[in-house]
């Protein structure tokens, strides 16, 4: 069975559209295929920053919650956000099933290693590769943190310096929009695929916080992740559609053409 684990978090990003990503994590899982769908009763309030991160402590307790769920599930699970910080415990759920075989393919316009030091916003969905890493404030970083091999970024194009030198000085194998399909190369599972919907054209897809142009066409991303072996699981993330109705046809057929790829 495919489970749709639903995250409808939003405190993670600093955007003010950032709470159309509950509508749009919501609308997302009833559209990839999945035999059931599972949401986690996460808070919609706001909460207080600490430790550099807004809404820190609301960012733990939605991880706790998310634990729980996911502690109830033997099943495959895509994850359906929400901003990119859902994918927290999913990651170290495989990353305690599958240790130092596993490789994160973190697809996102952005490469997400900020710190609490060098984003003053304390968004904590543009630190979540870096806490992959156990590089992150307690409660929201791996205990058993992923190696800098294990990790692929691919589609960005948008970092900013810090991040870059990060990047550099970490190894992290980093992909742009060019060669994209270089992340094929030698890849192997057990695999878990993080989708941002904002690696995406945003002429064809920008129901996102922060679309970044001269990105990747849809069908070039579903094409690419269904080369994929062993995905062991997945997420799709940070989708915000501007209307409170059902989700707008063009979007709906992306999300369901990017949710059949990862599920194949």
């Amino acid at each position: 069975m495919t489970i749709a684990l639903c995250v409808p978090q939003w405190q993670g990003s600093a955007s003010d559209r950032a709470p159309r990503l509950m509508a749009g994590a919501r609308r997302a899982a009833g559209l990839v295929p999945a035999d059931a769908v599972v949401t986690v009763p996460v808070p919609e309030a706001g909460g207080d920053k600490a430790a550099g991160v807004r809404a820190y402590d609301v960012l733990v307790e939605n991880q706790r919650l998310t634990r729980k769920a996911l502690a109830g599930i033997d099943d495959q699970v895509i994850t359906v956000g929400g901003d990119c910080a859902v994918d927290i415990a999913p990651i170290a759920a495989a990353r305690a099933r599958y240790g130092d075989a596993l490789t994160v393919l973190w697809i996102d316009a952005h490469p997400d290693v900020y710190s609490p030091r060098t984003l003053p916003s304390g968004a904590f969905h543009g630190m979540v590769v870096r806490a992959l890493l156990g590089d992150g404030p307690a409660g929201l970083a791996l205990e058993q943190p992923l190696t800098p091999r294990q990790v692929i970024i691919a589609g960005e194009r948008a970092g900013d310096p810090s991040e870059h030198e990060y990047l550099a000085k970490t190894g992290l194998r980093r992909y742009g929009v060019d060669d994209l399909e270089r992340v094929l190369d030698g890849l192997r599972g057990p695999v878990y695929v993080h989708i941002d919907l904002d690696v995406l054209e945003p002429a064809a897809f920008g129901a996102t916080c922060y679309p970044e142009p001269d990105g990747v066409r849809p069908q070039r991303l579903a094409d690419l992740v269904s080369q994929v072996d062993d995905i062991v699981g997945a997420a799709i993330t940070e989708y915000a559609p501007s209307g409170d109705d059902d989700a707008d046809p063009g979007e709906a057929e992306i999300i369901r053409l990017l949710g059949a790829a990862l599920t194949r």
